[in-house]
């Protein structure tokens, strides 16, 4: 698909949704699918995100004393709209992301999940009623909307992490400041549009959301602003390292969804075909962007050789290319810079004693070709699309410049320090192991500390790596992969993963203040502690 034909497409869906994009040249709404720019947008000025966080504040005034279930019936209608227009948000998400189509369709059916989720919170904000060591007295806990919530997200889910906080805060009635990141404004432009659609059916206050379009500046005003009472950044780790110390200095609340170097244990006992199909999906699907992506294989010696051959064979045939062709699986990274960096890692990686045994090619010449090699050699950068014919190539031209790479699979003699950090690309990093103890350590020896599995039929291993000393990680499997969560459980992570949590379970309280109540309904004053101060 052709630059041209991906604008005239997102022009459509926005017109469907009801949209429309604020002309000027602040910054571009950009597709990784041929890396040219659609359309000149608009950003938000100082005094506007200034303004638009006073709205919020003055809104959250009204809709904190509204009944929560009438809260929840305004997230009830932007399932609804959700529903209707899945296949255009969609189609912006894989125009501005890359996502192929299957993983954009799904990340919708994710939002439309979180309301479903949130619309049934509405009713069971519970608190706790309280034994109290004092006769004639009730203790209780009773929780209450907090303020307005900033959200920060990043591009590889330009629409769900908004969706899992935003959902979330307006049924515990709270107001919402969105700053998403500046390559998907258009999914962004509809996302916002709405939620502003649900708003005004739902006679709720009109600022009681706002959506803030630019750069890392406005993001800023939202972790110094007073008025903010929560700050919800998703990103790097260096960002939360500089959000997390910001926020706390005006003593106001961070929730953070930081980086992830997410490994899967193989034991000896594994379905090897069950493992194959959960290690291909975590490791190159979204090509590798995903903050749950699988980042290490840990694999035990007496399957190793075996399981990285069948792995190989599957890389070299996984087709790349436009990621509205149905046939494709991995689209392109979200720019240059990304693809720039993997190739940096794999160097670094190799430097480091490493061996590529599959993937690692620039795909860049023809932009948009679908490609199928069974070489698993890789292709030196400037060679681009063009891969010789006896390395089991075939390739079907289509337009355009964007970033593609062939997802790679390196083997490490140990856990170096590229393999300890995060590379936001498709790389797999290969280690080996003897026992079940050193599995688990070689896991858990990385500053991040987001999602883990492990594949076994061992039922002893399996219980063991969710265990108190197993995975330290904020989300741990058995016999799946570390990506593709469900809305039902808190998703987040601990060390550097930050250690905030989101979507479902009980991660609703973050967006809450609780309060402790004792009620004397005797005719007595009797302190605790058997204190007495009266005579």
């Amino acid at each position: 698909m052709n630059t041209d034909q991906l604008r005239e497409r997102a022009r459509t869906s926005l017109a469907r949704i009801g949209a429309t994009v604020p002309d000027g040249t602040d910054l571009f709404a950009r597709s990784p699918i041929t890396g040219d720019n659609l359309f000149g947008l608009r950003a938000t000025t100082a005094d506007e995100a200034i303004r638009a966080i006073d709205e919020a504040d003055e809104a959250f005034r009204t809709w904190r004393t509204t009944p929560a279930p009438l809260r929840g019936e305004l997230v009830r209608i932007l399932g609804e709209l959700l529903r209707e227009h899945k296949a255009d948000l969609a189609d912006l998400i894989t125009i501005e992301v890359g996502k192929i189509r299957s993983e954009a369709l799904g990340e919708v059916q994710e939002m439309i999940d979180i309301c479903d989720f949130a619309v049934g919170l509405s009713r069971q904000l519970y608190g706790k009623t309280i034994a109290s060591e004092r006769p004639g007295h009730r203790l209780a806990e009773t929780w209450h909307p907090l303020g307005v919530v900033g959200v920060i997200s990043a591009f590889n889910f330009p629409a769900a992490v908004w969706s899992w906080n935003t959902a979330l805060a307006l049924v515990c009635g709270d107001a919402v400041v969105w700053k998403p990141s500046e390559l998907t404004p258009l999914v962004s432009l509809a996302t916002s549009h709405l939620l502003d659609r649900a708003i005004e059916r739902a006679s709720a206050p009109a600022h009681l959301h706002r959506l803030l379009l630019g750069d890392r500046d406005l993001g800023s005003l939202l972790v110094e602003s007073p008025r903010v009472s929560l700050v919800s950044a998703t990103g790097s780790t260096r960002m939360g390292r500089e959000v997390g110390p910001r926020v706390a200095a005006r003593f106001g609340r961070v929730l953070l969804e930081l980086g992830g170097n997410n490994a899967a244990i193989v034991a000896p006992s594994a379905d090897l075909e069950l493992t194959l199909r959960g290690v291909v999906f975590a490791a190159a699907g979204t090509a590798g962007q995903r903050c749950t992506t699988l980042r290490r294989l840990i694999v035990h010696r007496d399957v190793a050789d075996q399981f990285v051959e069948k792995l190989a064979a599957v890389y070299g045939r996984l087709p790349i290319g436009d990621p509205f062709d149905e046939n494709t699986l991995v689209g392109p990274v979200i720019t240059e810079a990304a693809a720039a960096s993997m190739t940096a890692a794999l160097d670094r990686a190799q430097a480091e004693g490493g061996k590529i045994v599959a993937g690692g090619a620039r795909v860049a010449a023809d932009g948009g070709a679908r490609v199928t090699t069974d070489s698993g050699a890789r292709v030196a950068a400037d060679s681009g699309a063009h891969v010789a014919a006896d390395g089991g190539t075939s390739i079907q031209p289509a337009s355009g410049g964007g970033a593609y790479v062939q997802p790679a699979i390196v083997r490490m003699p140990r856990q170096t320090a590229v393999v300890r950090e995060e590379t936001f690309a498709p790389i797999l990093y290969v280690l080996t192991y003897e026992t079940f103890e050193e599995a688990v350590a070689l896991h858990n020896d990385v500053p991040q500390g987001l999602s883990s599995s492990i594949f076994t039929r061992d039922v002893q291993e399996a219980e063991r790596f969710l265990a108190a000393d197993g995975s330290d990680c904020g989300i741990a499997n058995v016999n799946i992969g570390t990506s593709g969560a469900e809305i039902g459980g808190a998703f987040g992570g601990e060390k550097e993963t930050g250690g905030g949590r989101e979507s479902g379970s009980d991660a609703w309280r973050a967006y809450m203040r609780r309060a402790t109540n004792t009620i004397n309904y005797s005719s007595e004053l009797s302190l605790a502690q058997n204190v007495s101060f009266f005579s």
